[in-house]
């Protein structure tokens, strides 16, 4: 496994290939925030700015979406996979929202992550984009890089990662590395294709190197 000196050579190369990586969901506060974050699970960013314009200009705010028809919320998100549920989820959460938090979204981990469809990652996002505060988010992505990267072990869990990743990485850069490695899994470090033959990662990376041996011989 890459050591802390290591892992931040390889974030730092990473921080060099993609130096405005960023949160790619479209939202005007946080609170359309965490609902476009809840909408995405299983779902792509591209996809759920799709279909997020229309449902916050309807219901922008906690008490409108509260007050909201159910099916006119799945109307307005049917374009995005798991719709039904995730309609359900983003009302009861708006709901949730006025009852508890006075329709404010919480600014700890603990509190987003008692909202329906808010898990960890759901409230690292929101607390690093949104408040800024200092956070490790791991998706599909973020677990790929690692663990081909040899920076966590190869059977470590979601969190298993993001504890890896927070002792690995000054807390200060949290939230950067965050972004950045989704950049370089979503557009470098692909699931099915990664551009192994020409990653400046490569010395660093043991499971591109075994591709690329068995691509040639």
């Amino acid at each position: 496994m890459l050591n802390k000196e290591r892992t931040m050579e390889a974030i730092t190369r990473m921080y060099e290939m993609f130096p405005e990586a960023h949160g790619e969901l479209q939202a005007q506060n946080p609170f359309q925030l965490l609902v476009a974050v809840i909408l995405s699970a299983q779902a792509t960013d591209v996809s759920v700015n799709k279909a997020t314009p229309a449902l916050f200009a309807a219901y922008p705010t906690p008490d409108l979406l509260a007050q909201a028809p159910i099916e006119d919320i799945i109307d307005k998100i049917k374009t995005i996979g798991l719709y039904r549920n995730k309609a359900k989820n983003i009302k009861a959460c708006a709901q949730m929202l006025l009852e508890n938090f006075g329709g404010e979204v919480p600014k700890t981990r603990e509190e987003i992550m008692t909202l329906p469809g808010a898990g960890r990652k759901t409230a690292n996002v929101v607390l690093g984009d949104a408040f800024g505060i200092p956070g490790i988010a791991v998706d599909t992505h973020v677990e790929r890089v690692s663990k081909r990267l040899r920076i966590c072990k190869q059977s470590a869990s979601v969190t298993e990662v993001e504890e890896t990743l927070m002792r690995k990485i000054p807390k200060d850069l949290w939230v950067k590395t965050h972004h950045t490695m989704i950049f370089f899994g979503r557009y470098h470090c692909l699931a099915r294709n990664p551009k192994c033959e020409i990653c400046p990662l490569l010395d660093l990376c043991q499971e591109g190197k075994n591709r690329l041996k068995g691509i040639r011989t």
